[in-house]
């Protein structure tokens, strides 16, 4: 999936949108997408300008972003303006090694249910094959 399929199942534009391209895709399933993590991201002139990570909540961010992609995959659907996708819960949420510029963030989320419109994943972010991030998350899509 290349950037104009992911721009339409995702509101989040720049600076917020935080997935480049979807590498694998199986709906009611699993997703793996990728983030390329630039030196030019906006956040990384103010955190830790002297030694630039990426923040914490931003890779949970893209986690969740992939999982909404993969939500709209499985239903069939389209993100629209009436509606909106929020976080509901985050849970164990680890980070492991820092993300820093020039790194390509793999985002592996799978659903490991849905009960009454909330959407519970287990998310993994990797680079290379060393795990920098894990967490639960859940996530919600509702009307405006």
């Amino acid at each position: 999936m290349d950037i104009d399929e992911i721009l339409a199942h995702l509101p989040h534009r720049y600076p917020m949108l935080l997935v480049d391209r979807v590498l694998e895709c199986e709906p009611g399933k699993r997703i793996l997408a990728l983030k390329n993590v630039s030196v030019n991201e906006p956040f990384f002139s103010g955190h830790f300008p002297h030694h630039p990570v990426m923040p914490g909540v931003l890779i949970v961010e893209a986690l969740a972003q992939a999982g909404a992609i993969l939500s709209f995959k499985t239903l069939g659907t389209l993100s629209d303006d009436k509606s909106v996708y929020y976080f509901v819960g985050i849970d164990g949420a680890r980070f492991k090694r820092p993300v820093t510029p020039g790194d390509q963030l793999l985002l592996d989320v799978s659903i490991e249910r849905r009960v009454r419109g909330i959407w519970k994943f287990a998310a993994q972010a990797r680079v290379g094959e060393n795990v920098v991030t894990e967490a639960e998350l859940m996530c919600t899509v509702r009307s405006l």
